[in-house]
C-alpha cells in the first residue's frame, strides 16, 4: 500500500469512528467514512492483542492489506475505511479473507456501481 492510502493518526482513526458508519459481520468489523476532496482510499488496521502474537496479528493485517489491494479498482475512492479484526479472523487463509471483505464492503455499499459495457 502507498504511504498515502494508509490512516495512521488517532484523530483520522477517532474521525471515522465518530462520524462513520459501521458494518460488521463475524470476522470484521468496519467503518467507513466519506471524504468528498479525496483522491484514494485510505484504510486503517486494528487487529488487538487478544487475537494472537505478533505473527499471527501481523499475518491478518497483510492478508487484509492484499485484499483491499486486489479490490482497489472497485472500491470508492473518496472513502475512509477502518478495519477491525475478530477473533475468528485467526483462523482464515487469504482466500477466506478476502471473500469475508468482500461480504462485509458489500453490505456497506463501498463498491463503486456496476456499469455493463454494449
Amino acid at each position: 500500500m502507498k504511504k498515502g492510502q494508509r490512516i495512521k493518526k488517532n484523530e483520522d482513526f477517532q474521525t471515522v469512528f465518530k462520524n462513520g458508519k459501521s458494518v460488521a459481520n463475524r470476522q470484521f468489523v468496519i467503518y467507513s467514512y466519506k471524504k468528498e476532496e479525496q483522491q484514494e482510499f485510505r484504510i486503517g488496521l486494528s487487529v488487538g492483542k487478544k487475537l494472537g502474537n505478533a505473527v499471527t496479528r501481523n499475518r491478518i493485517k497483510r492478508y487484509i492489506r492484499q485484499a483491499f489491494m486486489e479490490m482497489r479498482e472497485e472500491l470508492k475512492n473518496d472513502q475512509d475505511y477502518v478495519i477491525i479484526a475478530r477473533h475468528q479472523a485467526t483462523t482464515m487463509d487469504f482466500h477466506e479473507t478476502k471473500k469475508s471483505l468482500q461480504h462485509v464492503l458489500r453490505i456497506a455499499k463501498a463498491f463503486k456501481p456496476y456499469k455493463q459495457v454494449k
